[in-house]
């Protein structure tokens, strides 16, 4: 398969499955609930995360099914971060992927329920990852992966870091902290796990977490470039919010070029990372895809 085929392939896969994952009982009086939840999740999107579980099962020797449900784990996680940061108590933003956002869609209460329920629904389903070949063993560390990526030493703690430099020049370093936690750590739960779904050793697994700490400050910096210079429409959501918020972002310190450099820096350090990897070549082509992207 091409780049194109391959990716419409794991897109198609995953959103299958996510439709097997959110297929609830009919009549239950938390039926709004349910549409919220899967509102938000078939919103569309590049699915990033779940593709990166699914190629890293795939180079490390295991098969599609084997990481289908950290696959669905990491898009569910990644979900509710979504429907949470859209809330008014947080970036207060009415559009989501071209389409209002969930709390928008439904109401406040209703998205904010959602997007708990979608932050509980993974660990739910990695535990269940035995029964795709995963050992228990492994299934134990996915689940510990994704609350270390996700919790409060991950992109939670990073969030509440990004709400108190709102006004406030953390300084260069602390930013970039503050990306890794916030960006960089679901898309290192996405790698890690798929290399555990596969069986794959320390090192591998140590590998591709390096890798996706690189890959996530990188998408963090472009995201930056993007909200100032980027196209509404494409991006499906306003641009110019960190601006208007008071947020210092990569650009603010280093100017455009400055960040399009550092951004081709990390991501060069990914790509040295993946180079440990046979058969890597669709993760390499996503990786530059991800830098060079407009939406």
């Amino acid at each position: 398969m091409t780049f194109e085929e391959q990716t419409v392939f794991y897109k198609e896969l995953v959103d299958k499955e996510l439709d097997r994952y959110m297929s609830f009982p009919d009549g239950l009086k938390q039926g709004k609930l349910f549409e919220a939840m899967k509102y938000s999740l078939n919103a569309g999107g590049k699915r990033i995360r779940p593709v990166l579980a699914l190629e890293f099962c795939r180079i490390c020797g295991g098969e599609y099914k084997n990481a289908l449900p950290a696959a669905c784990a990491i898009e569910m996680m990644h979900t509710f971060s979504l429907i949470h940061d859209d809330l008014p108590c947080m970036d207060n933003d009415d559009m989501r992927r071209g389409r209002p956002s969930c709390h928008k869609a439904f109401d406040e209460a209703t998205a904010l329920l959602a997007g708990d329920a979608l932050e509980m629904y993974p660990f739910d389903v990695l535990a269940g990852s035995t029964s795709c070949g995963v050992s228990a063993e492994n299934a134990l560390k996915m689940v510990k992966m994704l609350a270390w990526a996700s919790g409060h030493m991950g992109m939670i703690g990073g969030q509440q870091i990004d709400t108190e430099f709102e006004g406030q020049s953390p300084g260069l370093d602390e930013l970039l902290k503050m990306y890794r936690l916030k960006t960089s750590r679901l898309l290192q739960a996405a790698a890690g796990m798929g290399c555990l779904s596969a069986g794959a050793d320390g090192d591998a697994v140590g590998n591709a977490l390096e890798y996706a700490d690189r890959l996530g400050l990188a998408f963090q910096i472009v995201d930056d470039i993007l909200d100032i210079y980027g196209d509404e429409k494409a991006l499906g959501k306003p641009i110019g919010s960190d601006k208007e918020k008071n947020k210092y972002t990569y650009v603010t310190y280093a100017g455009l070029e400055g960040a399009k450099e550092k951004a081709k820096q990390l991501t060069d350090e990914a790509l040295d990372f993946l180079a440990k990897f046979n058969n890597s070549e669709f993760l390499k082509k996503l990786t530059i895809e991800l830098l060079n992207r407009n939406k």
